[in-house]
């Protein structure tokens, strides 16, 4: 049980650290704990007080239901609109939503599933930018306006 709380741990905070990085308003502490959180809540109902394994199979799904829902709202707390109407925060809520997907990850013990996603989304952090950009230079976009802006 350890083991799989501090690798969820690890996960949110290896993302967490970031968006820390890059000076958002969620980082480290707020993503590792996320993560912590899920698999807490995750175990909690894999496994019953005396060890064994628990006896409704329907409630895991419905504690991922619920983790995915609240995470939502903290998401959605980081997610700000300016009066021009561009959007920020997007990304610094998607991973505030992974880093809850892999704490249930942990949490049920799936450690190939766990360091696969983490290094997908850690790709995706470090080079999306510098993918974005060069899909712009390519394609030749317009960014002096949002993208649902019309004339």
């Amino acid at each position: 049980m350890a083991v799989r709380l501090a690798a969820a741990l690890l996960a949110g905070g290896i993302l967490g650290l970031n968006r820390e990085l890059h000076g958002k308003p969620a980082g480290f502490r707020t993503h590792a704990l996320v993560s912590l959180g899920a698999a807490v809540a995750t175990i909690a109902v894999l496994r019953s007080g005396d060890g064994s394994l628990a006896s409704d199979v329907n409630a895991i799904g419905r504690v991922a239901q619920g983790i995915l829902t609240g995470v939502g709202f903290l998401g959605a707390g980081v997610i700000l609109r300016d009066p021009v109407g561009h959007v920020t925060g997007l990304t610094t809520a998607a991973t505030i939503w992974i880093c809850a997907v892999l704490g249930m990850v942990a949490g049920l013990g799936h450690w190939n599933l766990l360091a696969i996603t983490v290094g997908l989304t850690g790709f995706a952090l470090l080079f999306g930018r510098p993918l974005e950009r060069a899909a712009e230079r390519l394609f030749k976009r317009n960014n002096s306006g949002p993208p649902d802006h019309t004339v």
